[in-house]
């Protein structure tokens, strides 16, 4: 029997290109199988590979084990033999630009809620006197960390209007932590939200105060609040509070407004879907109604003189604009535009 065996495997070798001294060694280590012992199944292409018969294959290699036992295991796979992997699998890049303007696109997740008093409407009158500000995380609905501080003036004309005597903001503080730490909740920041964040915004880069490069969002004019909350145009931050059955306990200081604010954001549901529309880009627009008209352009939103000397004016998306019951025009970017989401 062993050398019928021994026949038919010497005329396969001819056919394989199979050694004769190695398929001797073969059959010497296969005198003790039994002979009727069927050969191994084949293993299918979907079959999982026997990890420890690859090492083992691999340490009969190299010592010098014969060709059979080795083609008995799994063979190793051929980097040059495997599929390319699909274009699925690899990494998407996308150019600076194009990361910059998906991040842009994308709600932001830590709002830096921020609020002035200033001893003026413009910084070429007067100066800010405080700052308040509260870190707040958009996912998880609360306040991470708030700062409030005065900035020394020797005047304040807007004393009936912010309630801050000159003389309390020389009372020694230490002012200069708080405005450490003012900037440092800025870099932690996605953007910045003020209410009526065109004021706000032009104090900052303005000595003591650093320059904030980060986008800007108005609650007061780039968020559209949900209509159930019967609010009117560009409301106060007072009618925001109310309309959210937030207790309104004071008012004209930075941080009572900045958590005024804070609180809003806790009872919003759609806070995200709010936010996403606020940052969408916009454009200064006029609105082109008769004097008789101008009725509508107020209820809209629109502002009188302001940006645009002698004209109803106010910033939108391009749909709202398509959506507004009266003809506008689009304002030159130079005219007064104020780009909150630069």
């Amino acid at each position: 029997m062993l050398h019928r065996v021994q026949s038919t495997l010497e005329a396969e070798s001819f056919v394989l290109g199979l050694r004769l001294p190695e398929l001797g060694r073969w059959i010497e280590t296969s005198e003790a199988l039994p002979v009727s012992a069927s050969p191994p199944e084949p293993v299918s292409p979907w079959q999982q590979p026997d990890l420890m018969g690859l090492i083992a294959g691999d340490a009969k290699t190299a010592t010098g084990g014969s060709e059979m036992a080795a083609a008995t295991s799994p063979p190793e796979p051929d980097r040059a033999q495997m599929p390319a992997a699909p274009a699925s699998a690899a990494p998407l890049q996308l150019s600076q630009a194009s990361q910059q303007h998906e991040r842009k696109r994308c709600p932001p997740s830590l709002l830096l809620i921020v609020d002035t008093e200033t001893t003026a409407l413009v910084p070429q009158q007067g100066q800010c006197i405080e700052v308040g500000a509260i870190l707040f995380s958009v996912p998880h609905r609360t306040s991470l960390q708030q700062v409030s501080f005065l900035l020394p003036a020797q005047a304040n004309p807007a004393v009936h209007v912010n309630g801050i005597p000159a003389e309390m903001t020389q009372v020694p503080q230490p002012w200069q932590a708080g405005l450490a730490c003012f900037g440092a909740m800025v870099g932690m920041a996605d953007a910045l939200l003020a209410h009526n964040a065109a004021f706000d915004r032009q104090w900052f880069g303005i000595d003591p105060l650093p320059t904030v490069n980060k986008p800007w969002i108005c609650s007061m004019e780039d968020i559209s609040w949900p209509a159930e909350r019967h609010l009117r145009p560009n409301p106060s931050v007072r009618d925001l509070a109310l309309a959210y059955g937030v207790p309104v306990w004071a008012a004209h200081r930075a941080l009572t407004d900045c958590i005024y604010l804070a609180q809003v954001f806790e009872r919003c549901d759609n806070l995200e879907t709010l936010l996403q529309a606020a940052i969408e880009p916009r454009h200064l627009f006029r609105a082109c109604l008769s004097y008789a008209e101008r009725h509508l352009a107020k209820q809209a939103g629109f502002r009188w003189n302001e940006p645009v000397p002698k004209a109803w004016s106010r910033r939108l998306t391009e749909q709202e604009a398509a959506a507004l019951p009266f003809p506008v025009q689009a304002v030159e970017p130079d005219v007064g535009e104020d780009a909150s989401a630069a």
